[in-house]
């Protein structure tokens, strides 16, 4: 009896989705599952920052988006805290030769990386955005303003430089 109880209340119109449930159904999965997906389609290596933002996660999803056409497919990687919503952070990698462009009105300043490469520091829609290329991919860095206001884009950056990239010799 206690398991058809269960299977009710799961069943419940009264019971709301959990986070989980919601990002499940909507694609994503775990990083590593997305970033094998990813990477399998572009037959291309990726390699993801290694730092986060320092503020708290309580989960990690990605999501390999295989739309009509190659110039529109991305992989989504969201680190979000269900109980501080501000706390909202997401990378956004598609090719190059697909790079997503942005409004120069929307550009605050362009930043020397590490490595010589530019990055343009933006404002869009609430979030401070990174956004820069390495080797194959654009790498597009969105974090919550509200939850960022104290970090400019030095965090941003950091998170940029962080990235190793896997050589022939790996």
């Amino acid at each position: 009896m206690s398991g058809n109880h269960s299977y009710a209340l799961s069943k419940s119109p009264d019971r709301h989705p959990t986070n989980e449930e919601v990002y499940r159904e909507i694609g994503y999965e775990t990083i590593d599952k997305a970033l094998q997906e990813f990477a399998a389609h572009f037959n291309q290596g990726i390699e993801l920052p290694l730092r986060t933002p320092p503020i708290s996660f309580t989960h990690t999803l990605g999501r390999f988006n295989d739309l009509d056409g190659e110039d529109k497919d991305s992989l989504e990687i969201k680190y979000i805290n269900e109980k501080l919503p501000d706390n909202h952070y997401k990378i956004t990698v598609r090719p190059v030769e697909h790079r997503f462009p942005f409004k120069e009105e929307d550009v605050i300043k362009v930043i020397k990386l590490q490595d010589g490469e530019e990055a343009v520091y933006l404002d869009r829609d609430g979030f401070n955005v990174l956004s820069f290329e390495r080797g194959y991919w654009q790498y597009t860095l969105s974090i919550n303003k509200r939850a960022s206001d104290l970090m400019l884009p030095g965090v941003l950056v950091q998170i940029a430089n962080s990235i190793e990239f896997a050589t022939e010799e790996r």
